[in-house]
């Protein structure tokens, strides 16, 4: 071909290729939004829209009932929540859970992982197994079972207290001790789900890093420190992440059965709070405006969340 043909089919060739390839970037653009679709349809109905419905209703008062006028007040909830003592309490309680469980949702987890990966076969499957059982009780369960233990009157925690001469404890009816006591149990039931993470993470990691560190002469220690901690940092930011944003959402369930945010208001957190504005007084327009207040504040740990992972996380490619 000559220089003037060339000159010549270039654009042409140049423009069918385009063509082709705006054919070939339909085809394959089109298709997995139609995978997507009922997804998408079932996210914006079950989470888009109620929450733009609970944006507009935390501007109105509305006492939920449908022959009930919705009035307006404007920034009034968000104002007399704001002023409330027992807004400010149940923040501060969200704080109190959501930092209670890092030990038992991070550390505990990933420090049974490390030590369990090195046992045998039957001690690790035993261990682990023992570890992840809370995990399978329905938090009900959990709850009542709880209750019987630190029943303040004939549970056994109790009585195996005042046996040691400690006396007897309110575990969840003295204000002092019932927020540490709902941490705990939460923090219980969330330990074997992050050890399974853990191990599965652990269990991933290439073990010919592991072997050239040992025939370098690396203690355990070191092993640990320089190569397992790192390659589990993905895990264990995903986790952190995980108890900062759903931590106190895990402690609903057993506020409800085991104290009812008492005593005293003092296990009370943002979201058994809104429940409690929107279906025990009926107030929608202060629960929503309290879930608002929740949403825009998780938001942002949301942001700072993900942005250390993408700062900090380190894979192994």
């Amino acid at each position: 071909m000559t220089d003037i043909q060339a000159e010549v089919a270039g654009p042409a060739t140049a423009k069918m290729a385009s063509m082709q390839s705006e054919m070939t970037r339909g085809q394959f653009t089109i298709a997995p939004w139609l995978y997507l679709a009922p997804a998408l349809i079932l996210l914006m109905v079950w989470t888009y829209i109620p929450l733009a419905e609970t944006f507009r209703l935390s501007f109105y008062q509305w006492n939920m009932l449908p022959t009930s006028p919705q009035r307006f007040v404007g920034l009034t909830n968000y104002q007399r929540l704001l002023a409330l003592p027992e807004m400010r309490n149940a923040l501060w309680n969200t704080l109190y859970y959501t930092i209670g469980l890092f030990p038992m949702s991070v550390i505990i987890p990933l420090f049974v992982a490390i030590w369990t990966q090195d046992l045998g076969g039957r001690a690790r499957t035993i261990y682990r197994a023992m570890i992840f059982v809370p995990m399978i009780i329905a938090p009900v369960v959990a709850a009542i079972l709880w209750r019987w233990l630190l029943n303040e009157d004939q549970g056994f925690v109790t009585l195996a207290l005042e046996g040691l001469g400690l006396g007897r404890i309110g575990f969840l009816t003295d204000p002092l001790y019932a927020l540490p006591t709902l941490t705990w149990i939460t923090g219980w039931k969330l330990i074997g789900f992050s050890t399974l993470l853990f191990s599965a993470a652990n269990a991933g990691i290439n073990p010919s890093y592991i072997e050239a560190a040992r025939i370098d002469g690396a203690s355990r220690w070191r092993i640990i420190r320089d190569i397992r901690l790192p390659l589990l940092s993905p895990t264990i930011l995903l986790l952190s992440m995980m108890t900062v944003l759903f931590g106190a959402q895990w402690s609903f369930a057993y506020i409800n059965v085991l104290t009812n945010g008492g005593p005293l208001k003092s296990t009370t957190n943002i979201f058994y709070l809104l429940w409690e504005y929107g279906f025990q007084t009926l107030s929608a327009g202060w629960s929503s405006a309290a879930g608002m207040i929740a949403f825009a504040g998780f938001a942002v740990l949301a942001a700072i969340c993900m942005w250390l992972t993408k700062r900090f996380a380190f894979y192994d490619n």
